[in-house]
């Protein structure tokens, strides 16, 4: 990046110190992940010069030839890889993608119901912080107290007292798969629409790892980054006779020019994301999911639902007299790298919950298996245990920088 560098030396300092902190830290953020260089290349093109408002074949710009090429071609792309009748790839990141099927289907004050962000849900899924919570009568489900999983008995329950127009299942923070079918039963008894919120397994939707919610939902939404390895994008997936409610509710319901550099980007991913090596990447961050939780049950730390199906774990933190805050930082300088977060009935506030979250899908892609999820496991109990020891964490940040040498992260390979 000469040009960068001779333009901006602070800019291209910060990016070039961000490439070294990514390629010598175990990335453990379940809403991360590594794009690959084509991915990258097509994110940051001369594309970014362009202004699109409108669908292909009908903007309001001239100069569309090639751009009208570039969308339709992703979203051939996305229908084929999901299975989807119709799909709208300009949303500029998930929570819009969220808000626009609120818009198509909704009126101010309508009543939505969704899983409760403390257990799992997602700010747009209704919290009371979000427009989805101020601008609708927002209702929640959350899971069973007992087991920390979805009970779908209750959920039915508050549906048919709620009776909402739109059911929201999906999350950011549930380590299992929903039952989409019985969400479907369920909406279909209270007249609601069903909205799938996929951001955050996508990617093992596509790669054959995790049962697809496309055949039931009326509408889907996801990102495009995450487990998925695109752009930071999103889209939304649909049946054909919600397609111009959607659309329109995207443009010109909530934003105008779609930003042709991330679609191209898209584009790239899916095609990406159609191969077997995906496949074979979308199994094994499962396996690794499970080879790391199973190392922290050992350990003795407690997970919410006992363990794993996809590809992200949520930890409390309450019986090792560690919270989730003081976690998160320890192992941060230790070169691991997540987020503390909330678990279900925690009493704890948000911003120093009593919980860590875990996800598997960056290291899977720079190609952690097995035995490395075992030395991450063994690496996090060790600083949990000893969370205030300085030196442990800096011996352990030079273990995993020397373990990370190893697996060169994809679109960061020059660094190695």
């Amino acid at each position: 990046m000469k040009e960068l560098y001779n333009s901006d030396q602070e800019i291209h300092s910060l990016i070039k110190q961000e490439e070294l902190r990514q390629a010598a830290k175990i990335r453990l953020i379940a809403s991360e992940n590594y794009v690959s260089l084509p991915v990258m290349q097509a994110t940051g093109s001369v594309l970014t010069n362009k202004y699109s408002e409108g669908y292909a074949g009908k903007r309001y710009y001239e100069g569309q030839q090639l751009i009208d090429q570039i969308e339709l071609l992703a979203i051939e792309r996305v229908k084929e890889l999901f299975g989807a009748e119709h799909v709208n790839v300009q949303p500029y990141s998930g929570s819009p993608a969220n808000l626009a099927v609120y818009l198509a289907f909704l009126n101010a004050g309508d009543t939505i119901l969704g899983m409760a962000l403390p257990h799992g849900g997602h700010l747009t899924h209704g919290s009371h912080v979000s427009i989805s919570g101020k601008y609708f009568d927002a209702h929640h489900y959350s899971l069973d107290k007992e087991t920390g999983l979805l009970n779908y008995d209750t959920i039915r329950e508050t549906a048919l007292a709620c009776k909402p127009k739109l059911l929201i299942a999906g999350h950011s923070a549930y380590p299992r798969i929903p039952d989409f079918k019985i969400f479907r039963e369920i909406a279909d008894e209270v007249g609601a629409i069903l909205l799938v919120d996929m951001a955050h397994f996508a990617g093992l939707v596509a790669g054959g790892a995790h049962p697809s919610p496309v055949p039931y939902a009326d509408v889907v939404t996801t990102t495009t980054h995450k487990s998925l390895r695109g752009p930071r994008g999103a889209m939304i997936l649909c049946k054909e006779k919600h397609a111009a409610a959607i659309d329109k509710a995207v443009f010109p319901g909530i934003q105008g020019g779609p930003h042709d550099s991330t679609t191209a980007a898209i584009a790239v991913a899916m095609k990406e994301a159609s191969s077997d090596a995906f496949k074979s990447y979308a199994a094994q961050v499962v396996k690794n999911a499970r080879v790391l939780a199973d190392n922290l049950i050992s350990n003795g730390f407690q997970l919410v639902t006992g363990g794993t199906d996809n590809h992200l774990m949520l930890v409390d933190l309450t019986n090792k007299g560690v919270p989730g805050k003081k976690a998160a930082k320890a192992l941060d300088a230790a070169g691991i790298v997540l987020n503390y977060n909330a678990v279900p009935f925690d009493p704890r506030k948000p911003f120093d919950p009593s919980g860590i979250r875990i996800g598997a899908c960056a290291v899977t892609s720079r190609g952690f298996s097995e035995k490395e999820m075992v030395f991450i496991g063994e690496k996090i109990n060790s600083v949990i245990n000893d969370v205030e020891n300085v030196e442990l964490q800096k011996k352990i940040a030079s273990e995993v920088k020397e373990l990370c040498g190893n697996f060169p992260a994809p679109g960061l390979e020059h660094l190695a």
